[in-house]
């Protein structure tokens, strides 16, 4: 298997954070901007986008502005959480819905009870 075709899933995490790096120079580089440039522009100090490129450790806490520099906050649209019915919840709402319009009972005995 060709390491490019590797599944993410078998990567070391030293690999996952070379890919991570790549990623950041790879996007830095289309948009023609430089290390000084990305490092001034999210507040962090040159040799710190040098060492992510190169896929050494991250934080959160620089990957954030990075990837908002880099107009590249997309990447985290995979962890987005979506409210979910189960099947059988759905069941039984489903169950209890009302499928035709009528009176209430209750209505309907006030009403005789007023006479009309």
């Amino acid at each position: 298997m060709e390491k490019d075709n590797m599944n993410i899933i078998q990567l070391s995490d030293k690999a996952i954070r070379e890919k991570v790096g790549g990623f950041i120079k790879h996007k830095r580089l289309q948009q023609n901007i430089t290390q000084a440039q990305l490092a001034e522009s999210t507040n962090l100090n040159r040799t710190t986008i040098v060492k992510i490129e190169k896929g050494e450790s991250i934080t959160l806490a620089s990957l954030i502005p990075i990837l908002r520099a880099l107009d590249s906050l997309y990447v985290f649209e995979s962890f987005e959480v979506y409210d979910e019915i189960s099947p059988l919840e759905y069941s039984k709402l489903r169950k209890n819905r009302k499928l035709r319009a009528g009176q209430n009972k209750s209505k309907l005995s006030n009403k005789s009870e007023l006479g009309w």
